[in-house]
C-alpha cells in the first residue's frame, strides 16, 4: 500500500479506538469526579508513555519542539478530556457524540493554519456537508440538551482540532507515537500531583464499570489510539484523513447503544451511508492539483 492508503487505514483504526471514548467517559463520570478522571487518565498514560520512551531509547525533542508539544498536551491531554468529562455531567453520551461530527472541520481548519495544507474548494463543501448531516441528525433526534454541556463540547472540539493538527505536524519529524508520548510526559508531573490531590476520599462504592472505563480512556483513548491517528494524519494528510472523524459519532452511538442501552434508529444507518459518501468525496478533493502534502516529496 502507498503512503496515502496507509494513512487512511491507520486513521480508521484510530477512529475506531476513539469511538469508545465518550461512552467510556460517560460511565466513568458516574463514579469519578471529572477533574480527577482527566488528570488520572493522563497520569496513567504518561507513566506508560515514559516507560516506552525509555525502553526504546528515544531521543529527546529539541528545544523548538517544546512549545508545540505543550500545545498538543493542552489540546488532547488536558483540554478535550476535561471538557468532555464536564459536558457529560449535563448531557448523555449519544448527544455529546454528535459534536464529534464537527471535528473534521476543526481539524482541517487547523491543518490549513498550522500544517500548511491546501484543500480544494470542493473539499470544504463535502466536509461541511458531512458535518451538517451529523449535526442535523442530532437536531432531528432531539434528546437531552444543555447549554452548559453543549458549550463544553463545542470548546472541546476546538482545542481537540488544534491538538490533532499540531500533533500531526510534529509527527512528521518526531514520529507518531513519540509525539503523544512526549506530550504526556511533559504533562506528567502536574498530572500526578493533581491526581493525588483530587483522589477520592474513599474508593468504596466505585463500580467495576467505572474502573474499566478509566482503564480504557487511559490506555486506548489517551495513548494507543493516538499512535494510529497521528500516523494516519501524517501519512495521508491532516485535512483528508481528518474526515474519517465523521464516522466516529456513528461508531460511538452503536457502542452507546450496546453499553448504555441508548436507542439507534434506521435513520442512523441512512445518515451513516450519506456520511461515508461525504468522506470519500472529501478525500478526492483533499488537496489542490500539483500541491503535494507536507509529508510527500
Amino acid at each position: 500500500m502507498n503512503k496515502a492508503v496507509n494513512g487512511w487505514v491507520n486513521g480508521f483504526i484510530g477512529v475506531l479506538i476513539f469511538s469508545g471514548s465518550l461512552p467510556a467517559t460517560r460511565l466513568a463520570v458516574g463514579d469519578f469526579d471529572p477533574l480527577f478522571l482527566t488528570v488520572c487518565r493522563a497520569s496513567i498514560a504518561g507513566v506508560l508513555a515514559g516507560a516506552l520512551l525509555l525502553v526504546f531509547r528515544q531521543q529527546r525533542p529539541s528545544r523548538g519542539d517544546i512549545v508545540p508539544l505543550l500545545v498538543v498536551a493542552f489540546g488532547v491531554v488536558i483540554g478535550f478530556p476535561l471538557l468532555t468529562a464536564l459536558a457529560l455531567q449535563y448531557v448523555p453520551s449519544a448527544h455529546a457524540i454528535i459534536f464529534i461530527g464537527l471535528l473534521p472541520l476543526s481539524t482541517a481548519i487547523f491543518g490549513v493554519l498550522r500544517g500548511g495544507e491546501h484543500p480544494r474548494p470542493a473539499f470544504w463543501i463535502f466536509s461541511a456537508a458531512g458535518s451538517l448531516l451529523v449535526t442535523g441528525y442530532a437536531l432531528f433526534q432531539g434528546g437531552q440538551s444543555s447549554s452548559a454541556g453543549d458549550t463544553f463540547m463545542l470548546f472541546s472540539i476546538i482545542v481537540c482540532g488544534l491538538g490533532y493538527a499540531e500533533g500531526a505536524r510534529l509527527s512528521r519529524r518526531l514520529g507518531d507515537w513519540q509525539v503523544i508520548s512526549w506530550a504526556l510526559v511533559l504533562s506528567l508531573p502536574i498530572m500526578l500531583l493533581l491526581s493525588l490531590y483530587l483522589s477520592p476520599v474513599t474508593w468504596k462504592g466505585i463500580g467495576h464499570p467505572a474502573f474499566f472505563s478509566l482503564g480504557y480512556v487511559s490506555i486506548f483513548s489517551m495513548l494507543v489510539g493516538f499512535v494510529f491517528w497521528y500516523r494516519g494524519l501524517a501519512q495521508g494528510g491532516i485535512a483528508a484523513v481528518g474526515q474519517l472523524q465523521l464516522l466516529q459519532p456513528f461508531f460511538g452511538l452503536l457502542l452507546a447503544s450496546v453499553i448504555l442501552h441508548e436507542k439507534v434508529s434506521w435513520l442512523l444507518v441512512a445518515v451513516n451511508i450519506a456520511v461515508v459518501f461525504c468522506v470519500a468525496a472529501a478525500r478526492r478533493f483533499s488537496k489542490k492539483p500539483g500541491v503535494p502534502l507536507n509529508n510527500e516529496p
